[in-house]
């Protein structure tokens, strides 16, 4: 196989994994992978489609192609992803930050104006609190999450974009408030209930963290109701509070946070018309 080109590489891989994703996910793949293994960007890789791969490059392309059988997310396996204009790094102790949590971003970026203080609760790769950070250089922003292996991964993001984030290891769930005071608070908590595993994709339930993203049927609002209870003793008057959500609580959401006293609740929906972001003020 030493004598493969870049395009026979991309025709091999559109044949060994056809069948297990679309095709057009799969030349995702095939342009991902080799911008990764080549260190080259996209227009680099149109003009290089004839050129042929070194062994040690196919090699590591081919042992790629095994983890991709195996439903590995491509995030995990070229070891990072884009979000909100950052590169993140990203590995198996945290999730794989989405679309729908960059709309979130966005949405506070637009609403909050210049928050002296924000706190972003169960961090993960720090998405949320690193990209609000970069867009609020002013801002004092803390992230937490329960995990060590997350905060030293989100700890290396904030580092290689020079974003200075105080990162402390909290279990949100166990947590007696101290002197802090917030403007606002985001969080983009576990919501996945137990029942709803069967609808979700193998590249999810066997490779991402299953802590970050499952809750259980019968207490699936636990982390709302525990971060909305919490906010009230450390979000500033006037605060604002920011939930992702799952897309089938929304009603019960707006009835957790309107019984604890909280206004202006407004829910909005994602790019996909699902009933996903929540903000209410105190």
């Amino acid at each position: 196989m030493s004598g493969t080109t870049i395009q026979q590489f991309s025709a091999r891989l559109l044949s060994e994994l056809k069948g297990s994703y679309p095709d057009y996910e799969i030349k995702q793949f095939g342009k991902l992978l080799l911008q990764h293994v080549l260190d080259i960007d996209n227009t680099q890789l149109l003009l290089m489609n004839n050129e042929f791969l070194k062994p040690e490059q196919l090699k590591k392309l081919e042992s790629f192609i095994d983890l991709l059988k195996t439903h590995t997310p491509i995030q995990y396996i070229i070891g990072n992803t884009e979000f909100y204009g950052l590169r993140l790094e990203v590995n198996s102790s945290v999730l794989i930050p989405r679309p729908e949590t960059e709309e979130l971003v966005d949405w506070i970026l637009k609403e909050e104006g210049a928050p002296k203080s924000l706190l972003d609760i169960g961090t993960g790769s720090g998405c949320i609190a690193l990209s609000l950070k970069a867009h609020l250089p002013t801002c004092d922003v803390t992230a937490w999450d329960i995990s060590p292996e997350a905060l030293q991964t989100a700890g290396q993001n904030a580092k290689n974009h020079c974003l200075p984030v105080t990162f402390e290891q909290i279990d949100v769930l166990n947590y007696s408030p101290v002197n802090a005071a917030f403007d606002c608070i985001v969080s983009n908590p576990p919501y996945v209930r137990e029942q709803e595993k069967t609808m979700m994709a193998s590249n999810v339930l066997d490779h991402e963290p299953a802590r970050a993203l499952f809750v259980s049927d019968s207490d699936p609002l636990i982390f709302y109701r525990t971060i909305a209870q919490l906010a009230l003793t450390i979000l500033n008057p006037g605060g604002s509070l920011y939930f992702e959500i799952n897309e089938y609580l929304a009603d019960e959401m707006k009835d957790l946070l309107s019984n604890l006293g909280y206004s202006n609740i407004e829910c909005r929906q994602d790019i996909n018309g699902k009933e996903r972001m929540m903000r209410a003020r105190l």
